[in-house]
């Protein structure tokens, strides 16, 4: 595997199919639990700051055993808001779920 620590990700608008990827995952999260502004797309950002933002949402995540029929209200309300949309954009940008499999996400970083 190569070095990737010095590689910068492209962003989620500008990562595999609008960031449905584990990667935007991560800061689909963060823009749920508020650790980073929605408007923060994470374009520029290096690996090893990739990894302190999974830490935090994991961390987040925690007290409700990682499931969203835990959340509270408000936060089951945000996360529901910014995951529905964003499957409509990837679904409209042609993504099919189960079809983007793609091991090393090569097209994350460059």
């Amino acid at each position: 595997m190569r070095d990737r620590s010095s590689q910068t990700y492209v962003g989620i608008y500008n990562d595999m199919h609008g960031g449905m990827t584990p990667i935007g995952m991560i800061i689909k999260d963060a823009w749920v639990f508020g650790l980073i502004p929605e408007t923060e797309t994470c374009e520029g950002w290096k690996l090893p700051d990739i990894q302190t933002l999974y830490d935090k949402v994991s961390a987040a995540w925690e007290p409700y055993g990682h499931l969203v029929s835990r959340l509270p209200p408000e936060l089951r309300e945000k996360h529901t808001r910014i995951h529905e949309a964003a499957i409509k954009r990837a679904k409209e940008a042609g993504w099919v779920p189960g079809l983007d499999v793609d091991s090393e996400m090569d097209g994350s970083f460059e």
